[in-house]
């Protein structure tokens, strides 16, 4: 069920799953940099439903239905995401008990929150091909995503899913990933903090990252699961869904209670 969540002046979009399951913690889904509440499709309901946990889905400010977030984005666009916005929609939705599933810049916001001060009820985080560092690759398929874009059919597929917001979400995540300053972007430091079971997927064949990035997650957070997805690029859940359900099930299984 798709509702609004005020937080302050501005309003998000949000979904809830909602289960008969008392007690158990709630699943938050933290969207791609060009995703949103929508583009999850029906994965975290099937999350939701095999783990009998309740979970909530929402669309950055900027993106989907919520409210816009003005260009151009800053440098630390994530951390803000993470330790001021993130916080405020637990505070607001009284969750007490959490696991953060976090796609790509999603993943990242996760990372960064996971290994703050304010993860207070946190009890896992799971990432789908989230970013510890800036790399090259990176770097040159959000150029390309650029050229799509605005050469392309790349906005007419956003639009569906963004409407009025399509610009305001595309420019604002493209701007600053392609930003020259943004290559020195590195949130390893937060991993390192990080006290919570995690787990980390990737797609082999992911094309805006290496396994560099695995393997950073790997060696900064001994207690990390990780796993490689075969045939699999950038969006796992959507690729090989029923591999990515089987393995976040198991997972939130040994967690949930």
């Amino acid at each position: 069920m798709t509702v609004f969540l005020k937080l302050g002046s501005r309003k998000i979009e949000v979904q809830w799953y909602q289960t008969k399951q008392k007690d158990r913690p709630t699943l938050i889904f933290l969207h791609e940099g060009i995703g949103c509440a929508e583009m999850w499709k029906d994965f975290p309901g099937m999350v939701s439903r095999n783990t009998g946990c309740p979970a909530l889905v929402f669309s950055r400010f900027g993106y989907g239905s919520s409210d816009p977030c003005p260009t151009p984005w800053k440098i630390n666009f994530m951390h803000k995401e993470a330790l001021t916005i993130l916080p405020e929609i637990i505070k607001k939705t009284q969750i007490e008990n959490y696991i953060l599933i976090g796609h790509s810049d999603g993943g990242s916001i996760g990372t960064i929150f996971a290994g703050s001060p304010y993860a207070k009820g946190l009890k896992g985080l799971i990432t789908e091909a989230a970013h510890v560092f800036c790399e090259q690759v990176t770097v040159d398929c959000i150029q390309q995503a650029k050229i799509n874009y605005e050469q392309h059919t790349l906005k007419q597929g956003l639009e569906k899913y963004h409407g009025k917001n399509t610009d305001n979400a595309f420019r604002g995540w493209n701007d600053v990933w392609l930003h020259p300053n943004f290559i020195k972007w590195n949130i390893e430091k937060y991993l390192c903090r990080i006290k919570v079971p995690m787990l980390a997927i990737q797609g082999k064949d992911d094309q805006y990252g290496t396994k560099k990035q695995m393997e950073s997650i790997k060696r900064h957070v001994k207690h990390a699961k990780t796993y490689l997805i075969d045939d699999c690029r950038h969006s796992p859940h959507l690729e090989q869904p029923e591999k990515v359900l089987h393995i976040m099930t198991q997972f939130i299984h040994q967690i949930k209670e």
